[in-house]
């Protein structure tokens, strides 16, 4: 697989340094992590390089001293110029040391034709080499509908999942069916007519007369399935609690744990000896009554999954589930495994916010907001995009207004009217666009720029996990097309410049539709 050209440039950094090592104009020393950005400022290259500061300290010379040394490595080097604009000093080293690189018109040229060339599998990476990653998400417990809370996690981790197997993982999307222990009583509970879940699905099981409480958790979950396709979800997989017990594995983990010296009974209880695993107290697995807790089936599933050939699992959480990380990374520790390979994402909470005041209560039902709601609202595409333009870790507010404003005030409008756009200049045309690639604009090298970013931000996400790059990036290339196209004309009379143009928005129709395809927005012809 072709490397990407950040890969390149460091690549370049590196063996220009270790040349310089062996020269000994740098000392001996192991090399730290290359870090590029792509910097605000044009004049200060596409991608730049703070690696001359790092090694300041540790070669006790002035950065500027090995920017300079670096720099005439690089622009001697002849693979440099593969991809790489010859450049002077005065362009290439900024103060007090940072080393600027400028990507060559010829590489943009060459990468649009990779891109017609690639097609749906622009943007691939292979960095996951095949590594099996469960990625469990949503898994609200059987017993009401889906709110907006909900949503969060589900379009997130969808999302993560898509990104993961498009860079080379082979990851699998999980439900996590909470279908024992105290909601089920608390909803045997409401069909029985006492205080305990109250919304549409229990309702329509009482009016039934249904008193089954799993056959009432079953209807729920079906439910929560229609929901669940309605948010372009898949799961490769539905696991339900009861399956642990069934199949006796939590009977195995707690055998496993006693037999390792980690529980005590006391207080009439069996409890884990979390402590010993960085927890913050011990916590119960089995309580006075018998009655397993959480966690025991909890652990039971972390070695269900890592079993099933997993390495890595993760898991997101609301933003209430924060006490789950330590119990369950200690439960991990315990059996062997490294908690390190045990991911929990934390979402914060969403607010819903109309006419500048928060919504919190459905219209139709007097309770919390289902994402059926929302969905039927303002439509899945918006849902999905506005959930994921905020990083988890910070709290969300949904403007319902804008979410409906058909503008380009409206993120989702604003990026799907690009692709229709160009769209629509394609098939305006009756000029087949040329295989010959030339850009001669600046607005023309700028939107290349752009989209041979997206391998870049695929493989950011995949190591960070935070999928808010995505919409990002495809806000910024949409910018970018359409900065382009108020500044250059795609059909004029001019046949060959008519045809190589209709080639670089062919190119950027793909790659935009690579990136609406991993968010699970469409990508419409027309609007």
């Amino acid at each position: 697989m072709k490397q990407m050209i950040r890969e390149s440039i460091k690549n370049l950094l590196k063996k220009s340094i270790e040349e310089l090592q062996k020269e000994k104009a740098l000392p001996v020393f192991d090399l730290p992590e290359i870090e590029l950005e792509s910097p605000e400022v044009k004049s200060h290259g596409d991608y730049s390089s703070n690696i001359a500061l790092v090694l300041s300290k540790i070669a006790k010379k002035s950065p500027k001293d090995i920017a300079v040394l670096i720099f005439n490595k690089i622009v001697n080097n002849k693979k440099s110029e593969e991809f790489l604009k010859k450049t002077t000093p005065e362009e290439g080293i900024a103060n007090p040391g940072f080393i600027n690189f400028f990507v060559s018109k010829e590489y943009l040229e060459k990468e649009v034709k990779e891109i017609l060339k690639q097609k749906k599998d622009y943007g691939k990476i292979n960095i996951g080499k095949g590594e099996k990653i469960n990625v469990e998400f949503v898994s609200a417990n059987p017993t009401g509908p889906l709110h907006v809370g909900n949503a969060r996690g589900g379009f997130c981790g969808d999302v993560l999942a898509n990104t993961l197997n498009k860079a080379g993982y082979k990851a699998s999307k999980e439900y996590y069916i909470n279908n024992v222990g105290k909601q089920v009583e608390v909803l045997k509970d409401t069909l029985d007519g006492k205080e305990g879940y109250k919304n549409e699905y229990t309702d329509y099981l009482i009016e039934k007369g249904e008193k089954d409480p799993q056959k009432a958790v079953e209807y729920i979950r079906e439910e929560i399935e229609k929901t669940i396709f309605a948010m372009g979800i898949k799961y490769d997989k539905w696991f339900p609690e009861s399956d642990l017990f069934e199949s006796k594995e939590t009977e195995e983990v707690k055998k496993e744990l006693n037999d390792k010296g980690l529980t005590e009974e006391k207080e009439e209880a069996l409890w884990f000896k979390s402590s010993k695993f960085g927890d913050d107290k011990d916590r119960v697995l089995i309580r006075e009554n018998g009655k397993a807790t959480y966690l025991l089936s909890d652990i039971a599933y972390l070695k269900n999954k890592f079993k099933r050939g997993f390495k890595k699992l993760i898991i997101f959480l609301g933003a209430e589930h924060h006490g789950y990380i330590g119990r369950v990374s200690a439960g991990a520790e315990a059996l062997g495994y490294k908690k390190e390979n045990v991911i929990p994402i934390i979402m914060q909470l969403v607010r819903l916010i109309e006419d500048g005041k928060e919504v919190k209560m459905s219209k139709r039902t007097g309770v919390y907001i289902t994402i059926d709601e929302l969905i039927k609202e303002v439509g899945m595409d918006v849902s999905r995009f506005f959930f994921l333009l905020r990083s988890y870790g910070n709290h969300l507010d949904f403007d319902l207004n804008l979410a409906k404003e058909q503008s380009s005030k409206n993120p989702v409008f604003y990026v799907q009217y690009a692709y229709a756009r160009i769209c629509s200049i394609l098939r305006k045309s009756d000029i087949k666009p040329s295989k010959d690639i030339l850009l001669t604009e600046e607005a023309e090298k700028e939107l290349v720029k752009q989209l041979i970013k997206l391998p870049e931000v695929i493989e950011d996400t995949v190591i960070d996990y935070q999928v808010q790059r995505l919409p990002k990036y495809a806000i910024e290339l949409a910018e970018s097309f359409h900065s382009f196209y108020q500044k250059c004309q795609v059909i004029s009379d001019d046949k060959n410049l008519t045809e190589r143009r209709l080639s670089l928005i062919s190119a950027t129709k793909i790659v935009l539709e690579n990136t609406l395809s991993l968010i699970g927005v469409s990508a419409p012809e027309k609007m």
